[in-house]
């Protein structure tokens, strides 16, 4: 069995993370690569600014919203960040989210889809790679990159995605179930 969890980053009203996050879970559904596909909204989770007292190494969660967000991470074996980009970076609430955390990130590959204007969120992506890679975490190659998302939207808000889309979420969602795989056994509790 094998989880992938697509995480919507972007906290803020009128945002377009979930429309971007729903085309994504039904690429990955019909894709077949994960047994069970999850999409988790950090508004939903709504974690506060770090206030755990202790180092995330240690694992000694202090407070219920720790202990929950700990949980969630750890059910998966894959992610999807979808992400936009805020002045030539990532988002706060993304990183506050990661950095709550440490061994539940650990072996675990992710995917990058981020969305803006003319840079497609591409330098977001590439920025937070270096945060991830220091928690073990392996970012795949494979990306969907989204320029001018607002001109995608349907009426309802829906994206309405175009080919190369289409066909950056198949190579990296090829890709997250190779490496899910591959990981495998670094995941599986160490022999006493």
């Amino acid at each position: 069995m094998s989880k992938l969890e697509i995480i919507v980053a972007s906290t803020r009203p009128g945002r377009v993370g979930p429309s971007v996050a729903h085309w994504i879970e039904s690429e990955a559904a019909a894709h077949g690569g994960f047994d069970e596909v999850e999409v988790v909204d950090l508004a939903e989770v709504n974690l506060p600014f770090m206030n755990e007292p202790h180092h995330p190494r240690l694992g000694r969660y202090t407070h219920q919203h720790t202990r929950d967000w700990s949980a969630k991470v750890a059910e998966a074996d894959a992610f999807v960040f979808v992400m936009p980009e805020y002045n030539y970076g990532y988002n706060a609430e993304l990183k506050n989210a990661i950095d709550y955390l440490h061994s539940e990130w650990q072996y675990k590959p992710v995917g990058m889809v981020s969305y803006g204007g003319v840079s497609a969120g591409t330098r977001a992506a590439q920025m937070i790679k270096q945060v991830v890679t220091t928690l073990k975490m392996t970012p795949v190659f494979e990306a969907v990159s989204i320029p001018f998302v607002n001109q995608l939207l349907d009426e309802d808000r829906r994206l309405v995605p175009n080919d190369v889309m289409t066909g950056s979420a198949k190579a990296m969602l090829d890709e997250l179930v190779r490496v899910t795989e591959a990981l495998r056994p670094l995941r599986a509790p160490a022999a006493q």
